[in-house]
């Protein structure tokens, strides 16, 4: 597994590197399909107090796994994402125990990410084509767009992949009725689905 540690308004220095590269050793029996590991660090300031943000990402032939934590310092946060890291990857290989043939063993496709940061237009009046819109001046919209590349996925295997990102929602595009769909999270352990019918 390939690590990278990249860190904001914030210095990245070798015992923390060191502690990064011990921990992520852990992971190797556990997530044979991970090629990449990134690790990012940020120093952020909150109120009257400073804190470290640090997001750790996996990527690979499956789909990402994203944990996230804030503690004062990095070391705490490291260990803090490192550990709901741990946390997602377990309740990720119970639901695919409960689930047989919930993933097969490769994708056809892995899962890719690109950004498309906007670009004012270099005019005395800036104009920006976001999202399809056109956005003149300084617009209060701040958008920034996502391309992920994905198959078509069954209900449960999205479940599992909105476990693995820890986000509240994921947006597929659903196997059997080949729908836009989205899985969401509600209170408690429910889940809730909406599909889209293209007219």
């Amino acid at each position: 597994m390939d690590v990278t540690i990249t860190g904001r308004k914030i210095q990245v220095t070798d015992d923390f590197k060191e502690q990064v590269s011990r921990r992520m050793a852990e992971l190797d029996s556990r997530v044979d399909k991970v090629i990449r590991a990134e690790i990012h660090a940020q120093a952020e300031t909150r109120g009257s107090s400073e804190a470290v943000r640090v997001e750790i990402t996996l990527i690979g032939k499956g789909p990402v796994v994203r944990a996230e934590a804030i503690a004062d310092d990095k070391s705490q946060a490291f260990d803090d994402a490192f550990d709901h890291l741990k946390t997602r990857l377990r309740k990720a290989q119970d639901r695919r125990r409960s689930h047989r043939n919930l993933r097969k063993v490769g994708f056809s496709e892995p899962s890719l990410e690109t950004h498309s940061d906007p670009e004012p237009a270099k005019t005395p009046i800036a104009v920006k084509r976001v999202a399809g819109l056109e956005i003149q001046g300084d617009g209060p919209m701040v958008v920034r767009e996502k391309l992920f590349l994905s198959a078509p996925l069954t209900l449960a295997q999205a479940l599992d992949e909105m476990e693995l990102v820890g986000h509240d929602f994921f947006l597929y595009v659903d196997a059997d009725s080949s729908r836009p769909s989205v899985v969401y999270r509600r209170k408690a352990y429910d889940y809730g689905v909406i599909h889209l019918q293209v007219i």
